[in-house]
This record gives structure tokens, sequence and C-alpha cells, in this order.
């Protein structure tokens, strides 16, 4: 059964002889939905519908477009693979529903037809349709991969190569008369195995062991193997046809034989209908809206307080990038969390460009000058930040401390661990979310299986023997509740708000123009509208709807006779920085405990602070009287602040106090310091000034350190900061989806080459014409013809067709309007790109004018 190259051109009243003649029929907006939905396509834009085919159907963007079909779409095409080429509609029809009527499969099969039809995956009218050859070769079952069917080779196929007598005995043993040629017995099988009736009384006569072989067949593998002396159920089989020869020791089921075991269905289970995501639980919706406002909250202290952290520089990256294992563990003990946790926080971080590496030879990680801008903003402005850089993100953190394909470990912020299909889980996972009502938990089992039905062959992944799919699925759920986008398990009213409206369409896809794709996060929006112009107002609301739930910032703490203060929810940034440097973070959660200690407040004295402004500073901010214990830490503290004071000889300590200097001397802790008097009030130290500081202070004392000048040194925390950096991109998978002004411009393109390879010409004076790579010919003619004729083309605005070799040596044929010849270019509207170029003249094989009509 023979059919004509796919991607040349021909054509009948009757239908479409090949795919590019069926592409060639399609309007523009049609052709506008194939390019969006393969986007392979465009790169570079085809010349012409001829290319366009031919592109179509090569093997690396058919994987692609069969690895983004649904279940049912995909099982169709299954179909269709196993199915005579061509097929009809009702014989597709009939290898999904098999004997059985099948009211749910009749009803989705158009639309199923429909996709694969706007793919280009089909081609040809319902009465032929036929399955491009490529998706055919690999969907159809061959010896090294069986099909997804479980079905195996024709009968035709299976007993090609097998001798005319062999092929006589099987005839003969299933009750069928002699023929005089292998072609007619092979027809004489398939039509017995296709005969219902026939069929049915062959099998009635079979042992009921030679059934049960059948039954452990039918449904796939279809291969099993055979020993030399076979036993007799299998041998009554095998001389009936009904097993054939795969190899010297494997025979396999034919697929007409397994039809009929079937009661003609190709599948075990179609599923023209996606599982229904329900609910596990039902929430109020203001239970789950206060809650991920909490949530919310929690992020943004977190991720201050890693950043806070490392306020003064972070870790060293690693030489292959990322963090160590080390300092990943160092970090989850300063969030007081699980290491799989800040991962995700560093990540998030990461993504939201707060943080990177700062290129110093001595690479580490800090903070960026995004971060200080970031903390101005209010609190809800910075929660949508942070969402919007993990909404369409594609680093995968939950890998982090595992292993790649090649067994390199994952680090957190390291190079691997971008994962496109991460993005499109949890853009469905949110979708879907959206499409249940305010308040429903999804139940994470029938959420899973949603998205295997969605994306069938997108479920390949690394890790313990569960796919990719599966986990990102967890991951999304587990960082949506992190972040805030959800409470209790359901989603929120500012992350709903937050999200596309194509995300809630209901459609099945979440992209709302039911094609199954799910583009519709982090592409620009609405199908081919470029930038997404809803996204600033989205963001506004969700950013009103949020502020409305966060507790307002207070200006005062609640101070304690423990020498505690009680924060009892967020503080100004004023107040928290002040009482950050004042006294130590003892706890947090709805309410923050400080404590302050003699450390703490020598911290303060330390950043410049006097004790009265301390005391100052406490009761302007406490809403209770100031603690006697806590004025009398200050004072105590202040007062011996700075009485000893230590500069650089190496290091030296003096005080207006010989006793206390003598008693430093006399304490056996002061031993390692190498202290020596020179003076009554001076000691000398082999010791560095740090550490001569240290030293005195863990004997208990409170020295202040001094410069050159014998001023009192004011420590402040010093702020480092990478340059500037752009936050990472996430890696696209595959080429971006299209706007619809590309769309245009490549639709007209392809028109136009269409054009000038098809148009009729005028036959040029001597023209002596040469095959191009697409069958077509370029005109000859002399460079002084050439010259004359564009020149008068472009005095009269008529238009040419000429042949064109570019500097690679690429032959191409051209349509252009010339406009203006000089300096050995002419400068003309080329129909073929829908654009005007300059082309240099000897580059031109030779001009042909266009036929008058």
């Amino acid at each position: 059964m023979g059919t004509m190259p796919e991607g040349s051109g021909g054509g009948t009243a009757a239908g479409p002889r090949t795919l590019a003649e069926a592409l060639r029929a399609r309007g523009d907006d049609e052709l506008a939905a194939l390019l969006r939905a393969r986007p392979d396509l465009l790169s570079p834009v085809p010349n012409d519908v001829t290319q366009l085919a031919t592109r179509a159907a090569t093997r690396a963007s058919v994987v692609r477009a069969l690895e983004h079909l649904d279940r049912f779409t995909l099982q169709t095409a299954e179909a269709l693979a196993v199915a005579p080429d061509p097929a009809g509609l009702g014989e597709l029809r009939a290898l999904l529903t098999g004997d059985e009527p099948g009211p749910e499969i009749a009803a989705a099969l158009p639309h199923a037809v429909g996709e694969l039809r706007r793919q280009a995956l089909v081609w040809g009218d319902d009465d032929r349709l036929r399955l491009v050859r490529v998706a055919r070769e690999l969907l159809a079952p061959s010896p090294n991969r069986p099909s997804p069917t479980g079905l195996g080779p024709t009968v035709a196929e299976a007993t090609a190569g097998m001798s005319p007598g062999r092929l006589q005995e099987l005839i003969a043993a299933a009750g069928l008369p002699p023929t005089h040629d292998p072609v007619s017995a092979v027809a004489a099988l398939t039509a017995l195995f296709r005969d219902r009736e026939r069929m049915g009384l062959l099998l009635d006569s079979a042992p009921p062991e030679a059934l049960a072989v059948l039954d452990r067949l039918v449904w796939g593998p279809p291969y099993g193997e055979v020993t030399a002396a076979p036993a007799p159920p299998v041998q009554w089989l095998r001389d009936r046809g009904l097993l054939l020869p795969a190899s010297p020791r494997t025979v396999v089921l034919p697929r007409e034989a397994a039809l009929h075991l079937r009661g003609g269905r190709a599948h075990r289970s179609p599923e023209p209908v996606p599982p229904p995501v329900a609910a596990s639980a039902e929430r109020r919706p203001q239970v789950v809206d206060s809650t991920a406002a909490g949530q919310a909250y929690t992020a943004l202290t977190t991720v201050e307080d890693l950043l806070k952290d490392w306020h003064e520089g972070g870790p060293s990256v690693l030489r292959a990038g990322g963090l160590s294992v080390r300092d990943l563990k160092r970090t989850a003990v300063a969030l007081d969390t699980t290491e799989p946790l800040a991962a995700f926080w560093l990540e998030l971080a990461y993504a939201a460009g707060l943080l990177a590496s700062d290129g110093e030879a001595d690479e580490r990680y800090a903070p960026t000058p995004a971060y200080d801008e970031w903390l101005e903003l209010p609190p809800a402005e910075r929660w949508a930040a942070l969402a919007l850089a993990w909404l369409p993100g594609t680093r995968a953190p939950g890998l982090a401390g595992g292993q790649d394909s090649k067994g390199r470990a994952l680090s957190a912020l390291g190079p691997g661990l971008d994962r496109p299909a991460v993005a499109e889980v949890r853009r469905r996972v949110l979708g879907l979310l959206a499409g249940l009502p305010e308040g429903a938990v999804p139940d994470p089992v029938a959420l899973r299986d949603r998205l295997r039905w969605e994306r069938p062959l997108r479920g390949e992944g690394a890790g313990a023997g569960r796919a990719l799919r599966d986990r990102a699925a967890d991951w999304a759920l587990a960082e949506a509740e992190l972040l805030g986008v959800t409470g209790r398990g359901a989603l929120s009213a500012h992350a709903r708000a937050l999200l596309p409206p194509a995300e809630g369409d209901g459609d099945g896809d979440g992209d709302g123009d039911g094609d199954g794709d799910g583009d519709a996060v982090g592409n620009g929006g609405a199908a081919g509208s470029g930038p997404d112009a809803g996204a600033a107002d989205r963001r506004a609301r969700a950013v009103d709807l949020l502020a409305a739930l966060l507790p307002e910032p207070l200006d005062h703490v609640l101070l304690q006779a423990d020498l505690t203060a009680v924060a009892p929810g967020p503080l100004r940034r004023p107040l928290a920085e002040a009482l950050s440097v004042l006294a130590d973070v003892e706890s947090k959660g709805g309410a923050t405990v400080y404590r302050f200690t003699p450390g703490s407040v020598r911290r303060a004295l330390d950043a410049g602070r006097t004790a009265s402004e301390l005391h100052a500073f406490l009761a302007d901010h406490a809403r209770t009287p100031v603690p006697q214990p806590l004025s009398y830490l200050i004072d105590d503290v202040a007062r011996r602040h700075g009485h000893l004071r230590i500069g650089a000889a190496s290091a030296y300590v003096r005080c207006d106090d010989d006793a206390l200097l003598g008693e430093i001397l006399a304490d056996r802790r002061a031993q390692g310091l190498g202290l020596r008097r020179l003076a009554p009030t001076v000691l000398a130290a082999q010791s560095d000034p740090g550490t001569l500081l240290e030293g005195l202070r863990a004997m208990g004392f409170a020295p202040a350190a001094e410069s050159a000048e014998g001023d009192v040194l004011i420590t402040r925390a010093h702020a480092r900061r990478t340059p500037p950096r752009t936050p990472p991109s996430p890696v696209p998978d595959g080429p971006p989806v299209p706007d619809r002004t590309l769309l245009g411009a490549a639709v007209k393109a392809i028109r136009a080459g269409d054009r000038a390879a098809t148009v009729e010409r005028k036959p040029a004076p001597a023209a002596a014409a040469r095959p191009v790579a697409d069958g077509g010919a370029l005109p000859r003619t002399s460079p002084a013809d050439t010259l004359a004729t564009v020149q008068a083309a472009a005095m009269t605005g008529s238009t040419l067709w000429i042949g064109y070799v570019n500097a690679d040596g690429a032959a191409s044929q051209r349509v252009i309007a010339p406009v203006r010849v000089e300096g050995g270019f002419v400068t003309g509207y080329d129909h073929t790109a829908d654009e005007v170029r300059t082309y240099p003249l000897h580059r031109i094989t030779g001009v042909a004018e266009l036929a008058e009509d």
C-alpha cells in the first residue's frame, strides 16, 4: 500500500494526496495554530509549505509533538498506527470501542482526531486518515519494540520470507483451500482471522490449553519463547498460524488474531475522559486565606533570616558550582529547618534575584543589591515578588543531595538542578487547584492520575523508581504550602488572583483553548498575545488581597522583668533592626521573644549607642515600664564598656586603673594572650587586637577597641553585596511559544514562498534553468539582461521572479518588487520574506517577469 512522499505537492479533487497539500489547503488561522502548537517548526521560518511539511514529519519534531498529547489522543494515534493505511473514521472508532458500544469514546474521538490533524500528525479526510510516516514507525509494533497497544505484526508482516510450502501447510491446517501463490495464501489467512464467524469456529475447536496460551499473549506482549519441541497446545496454534515464528525460538500472535480475541479493541482500557481531580477535604475559604497569609509572612521572614545570616558574605561556591553539603547543613541549622527545606529557600532567593555569587576570585555567595530594594517593599509586594519568581521557575530543589544520570552529585544552587518539566507540572497542579471550588483540598493520588493522563509520555524522570512528574507534583504541593500559595492544602484567594485566568478555565488543559497543551502560565499569557498585559493588574489584585490579611507592623514591644522583650507581632523595620542589635532572638512564632544579655548590650554599645540612648529607645518603644533589672544591666555594661582600651602594637591594653591591669595579669586565663606590663596603665600583648579583644571579653571584661589616634572604634556590620545581578531565567522546554505578531509574519512568509515556487512566469530570453533543492528551477540570464530587467521593473513598479544564491551557496527563488537599483545592489519588497531587502546583483542568477494574470 504505497504512499506519496509526505512533503511533496500534488493533489486531486478527492482529497489531499500528501501532507504538504493538506497543509496548503488550510487557512491562515489553521497554519498559525499548527505553528503555535509546534513552535519548533518556526526555527527557522520555513520557506514554503513544502518545507513546513517536511520539517513537521522529521523524527525529532514528531517525538516532541507526541509528548504533548493527552492519553486518549495518544491512544487514538496508537490505534491509527495499527489500522490499515489509510483508515476511515469508522474503522478507527471500531478499534477504540470494539464490539461494545462506547458513547464516551464516540463523543471524544472527533476532538482527538482534530487535535492530531491540527498538529499535523494526521492528514487526510475522515474516510482516508493517514498518520505521518515517522509517527507510524514510532507507534506501530516491531520485533524490537512492541506497540503501546500490545499488538504484534500483521499476518503479512509475520510471514514475510516464509516458504510457500509452509504457507500452504498453514492454510490447510486452518481448513482453507490451497492457493497458487504466497500472496493469495497470506490474504486467505488474513481474511480468516478477520472473519468473526469463521474465526470463532476455529477457536471452538482449539484445546483449552491452547486458549490459555492465547490469553497470556492477547493483551501483550505478543511474543513468547518456545522450545525445539513445543508442547501440543503450542504446536496446535503454530500449525494453524495463530502463532507465527518471529525468530528460531520466538513466536508471535498476529495482529488480526489478537484483535478478534480482544473483541476488536486496540486498547484494553481506552480513556476518553480525563480522570476527575476529587477533593479530599473542604476548608472554609476564610481559614484557607488566613493560614496562607500566615505562611506567606513566615516565608518572608525565613528569606530575610537567610540573607541576614549571609549579610557579610555567605559560604564559598564549589568549584563545580553550588553549595557544599556542609554549608547546606549549617544553613539548615541557622534557619532551624531541614536540609531539603533549606535548599528550597536558597533556590527561591536565587530565583528571585536576591542571592547570587559575587564573581570574585575567592567566589562566595552574598545578597544582591536587589535584596536591599526588596526589603523596602511592603510585605505583600515582597511576597508577590517571591511567588512570581517561583511560578515559572525550572529549578528542582528536591533533587539537591542526589545524583544525576552520570553519578555526579547535585548540590543546592548548583548547575544541575534545572528541569523544565518541573515548571510544567507546577503550572498544571496550580491550574487543577484553581479549577476546584474555593476551599477544596485535592486528593494527591487523583491529582497525579490526572497529570499522567494529560502527559502520558512526559513521565520519564530521575530518582528512586519514581517518575520525575510524580515527584514534581508532590514538590509543587509542598512548596505552595510553604510559600503561602495554598493554605491547609487549598488554593488561597490571593494566589488565585495572581494566576492567569486560564489556569482555572475548566477545559481540562488549563489554558483556556481546549487544545490540551496547558501552556498558559509563564509563556506570555493568552495565545499569541505577547507579553501578558493583565499580569500587572493580577499582581495588584493579589497584593491587595494579601495585604488585608497580613498583620500591621507594630512600633512597640512588651518588656518583662526576666530581661526579655516580647514582640506580639511583626515589628516595623527600624525597630526590628535596632532591637536585633540590642537583644538576641530567643524564640520565634506568632510572637518573637528577645533576650537582653551583657553581650547583646555590649554589641549595641560597640555599634555607637550610648547608655542614655538605649534607655530612651526602650522607653519610647515599650508599652510596659522598663524593668529595673534591664536598666541596671545597661548601666552596668556601659560603666565598664571602654574602660579598657585595645590598640595595635602588635596589640596593647591601656587603662587608667592600674589595679585592674594587675588583675588581668594575675588571671591564668590571660596566659595565652602574651601580656606584659609596659607602664602602670599599659599592657602589651603578642596577640592581634581582635584575638585580644575576644579573649578579654571571654574573661568577663568589657574592653573597647580604639584607633591609632586613641578614639573608640564603632563596630557596625559590614554589608557585603554582589555586583548587580540579573535573576536566572527559567530553562525553556524547547522553543518559546510565538506571539500573534510572529505567527502572522511567519504565515505570510510561508504563503509568499509558496507563491514564489508556484507562480507562473514568462520565459526569460535564452533562459537555461538549473534545478534547486526544492525541485524548482532558477532562471538564468546574462548580467546585462538582469540589470536591464531589474531597472525597468524599478521604474514601472512591476514584480519579478529572481534566482538568488547567498554567501553560503544556498539557492532560492524569490518574488520581489524592485524600488531602487544602484551601486551594484537592488533594493525591493521581497514578497517571500514579507519585508524590504537588498540583494547584490552579482548573486542574482537571473530574472523573469511574472505572467500577466
